[in-house]
């Protein structure tokens, strides 16, 4: 039994009542043919059908704010949050919003090649309708809501009821929010994230994300009840295939 097949036996994807719901257990992304995500390039067909078993194929109402976390830092989290949402903004035809609540490494301000200045912790802290925060990215309804103006405190905004309600204002002014989350391992934030959307994708690391990291992740992620909604085995070298 290879060491990914056991990492993924651990994750049990929540599928909560809809039964109907048919998430792969992983997807592989980064094969190995590339060294870095760039957001001017099409998605890969990985990319677009977890995008279509997460939020378009579904018989029921699919998830609208959905938390990305990597189990531990460079897990490339931020690349497939990145690239998870261009292709639902341009497949769905529907505003997303991608928001960036890494406050500890934060990337996606320079993966779209965008300011990081006037974001989350902005809108967390000042008045104002979210869409004032948020930059469009591409002509495709893509919205970016980076992280904004970072100090030694702010994670400690994402514990704030102002969390809340900005959250509940992103779901009402876009379809689908896609959030970039710090590693599982190393802080709560994508707990606490986690308990305000309607769940959560994990990121692995082929051959790198440790077996006893996974079992930690998933606990806390179960203890709070928030549904595992999908697993991403990324950057995987070997052929494609389902895990």
């Amino acid at each position: 039994m290879s060491r990914n097949f056991e990492l993924m036996q651990k994750i049990d994807i929540d599928r909560k009542s809809r039964a109907s719901r048919t998430f792969e257990p992983a997807l592989q992304l980064n094969d190995g043919n590339n060294n870095g995500y760039t957001h001017r390039q099409p998605a890969g067909e990985k990319v677009l059908r977890l995008v279509q078993q997460i939020f378009l194929h579904q018989t029921q109402e699919p998830p609208r704010v959905v938390v990305f976390a990597g189990i531990d830092r460079g897990n490339g989290c931020s690349e497939i949050c990145a690239s998870v949402a261009e292709t639902l903004a341009k497949d769905a035809g529907r505003p997303v919003c991608l928001v960036e609540a890494n406050f500890r490494s934060p990337a996606l301000s320079e993966l779209f090649g965008t300011t990081n200045h006037h974001g989350l912790t902005d809108a967390l802290l000042q008045e104002g309708p979210i869409h004032s925060f948020a930059k469009l990215v591409t002509q495709d309804n893509l919205w970016l809501l980076s992280s904004g103006t970072l100090a030694a405190d702010s994670p400690s905004l994402l514990t704030s009821e102002r969390l809340r309600e900005r959250l509940d204002e992103l779901r009402r002014d876009f379809d689908s929010v896609i959030i970039d989350a710090p590693p599982l391992v190393r802080y709560s934030d994508a707990i606490v994230l986690g308990q305000l959307s309607d769940g959560l994708v994990l990121i692995l690391e082929a051959d790198s994300t440790r077996r006893e990291a996974v079992s930690v992740a998933v606990a806390n992620v179960r203890s709070v009840k928030v549904p595992i909604l999908a697993a991403v085995l990324n950057k995987r070298g070997l052929p494609e295939k389902y895990i």
